[in-house]
């Protein structure tokens, strides 16, 4: 399986995103500007320039006609994704950690960060009537940097990763919180729905990723690596999990490193089992995706290139599957 090296950012990667179909990809990092590629041959179709600090967070709607991004630069731009051209534009009081288009594509949330003496708190934007008013905004309930938010199914909630080592659950109509998990030792970094929104996996800095039902919020599977977890992500169509982390930076000092830890690693969803892995990265694994048809997966890290696998024939037959 030889994967196609995407080359187009200067810093390290901060967020990746499949469009629908899965013959798009957009991928973020700590520079004012993101791209999109074509999935099957890593062309750069183009680039997304006017923020002015590291975009954290990009997402794309249903049918791929709009993006919408998030920076440190306290804004929210909604872009035409076949023009490159912004739409508009929403100021925050604070840098903007994360972003998603809501089930409909008529509303997006935004997250903005705890600096400044501001709490984390969640907006939720109209996009057919635009305005510097959000339709709900809410605090979140904790003192933590809320690290990630993506709306639940239905659009009724909305899940939380959050530097306290928790996810938080809170209804979408008014901002209450309907349930907190506390499983994590550590920050839960990112959390990742599967294709049905029936589980969501969590990845967390304490070496371990978890698998959740999503409408009783029960706990059901461990997934553990030893090493910090950033990123995690569930098949569509087996039963696996990927996961991707690998000690930080500003650690290497006090504990051994080797590039093995840097490996994206395969884990049965039901035995939680390990199943292989595949190395390349040069640093810590910072976001991973599965394509939306299951034959494929990226991921980005922090040496700043993003990596797109095609998985072999031999993936799909040495299963008796095809």
């Amino acid at each position: 399986m030889r994967p196609i090296l995407l080359k187009g950012h200067e810093r390290s990667i901060t967020n990746i995103k499949y469009n629908r179909e899965g013959d798009l990809i957009f991928t973020a990092s700590k520079h004012p500007t993101f791209a999109v590629w074509y999935t099957d041959n890593g062309e750069r179709l183009g680039t997304y320039e006017g923020h002015s600090g590291a975009v954290w967070s990009v997402d794309v709607d249903r049918h791929s006609e709009r993006v919408v991004s998030g920076a440190a630069d306290n804004y929210v731009k909604v872009w035409r994704a076949d023009a490159g051209r912004e739409l508009f534009s929403i100021p925050h009081k604070t840098p903007v950690r994360s972003v998603n288009f809501a089930l409909g594509d008529r509303q997006i949330l935004s997250v903005t960060d705890q600096v400044l003496g501001h709490t984390a708190t969640v907006y939720i934007w109209d996009l057919n009537s635009p305005s510097t008013k959000p339709v709900l905004e809410f605090l979140g309930k904790n003192e933590a940097k809320i690290l990630q938010a993506q709306w639940g199914p239905l659009n009724e909630t909305i899940f939380t990763a959050n530097e306290d080592a928790t996810v938080r659950i809170y209804d979408a109509r008014n901002g209450k919180q309907l349930h907190v998990i506390n499983d994590h030792a550590k920050a839960v970094m990112q959390l990742n729905f599967s294709k049905d929104q029936a589980y969501f996996v969590t990845a967390s800095k304490d070496g371990t990723a978890k698998l959740y039902d999503t409408k009783t919020w029960k706990h059901l599977k461990t997934y553990t690596t030893g090493r910090p977890i950033n990123s995690a992500s569930v098949s569509p169509i087996r039963p696996e999990v990927i996961v991707g982390g690998g000690q930080s930076a500003e650690s290497v000092t006090t504990t051994r490193v080797d590039n093995s830890q840097f490996r994206v690693r395969f884990f049965h969803l039901i035995y939680e089992e390990e199943l292989g892995s595949v190395q390349g990265h040069f640093g810590p694994v910072n976001v991973l995706s599965y394509s939306p048809d299951g034959k494929g997966f990226a991921s980005g890290g922090e040496d700043g290139f993003v990596r797109l696998h095609h998985f072999d024939r031999s993936y799909f037959t040495s299963f008796g599957s095809d």
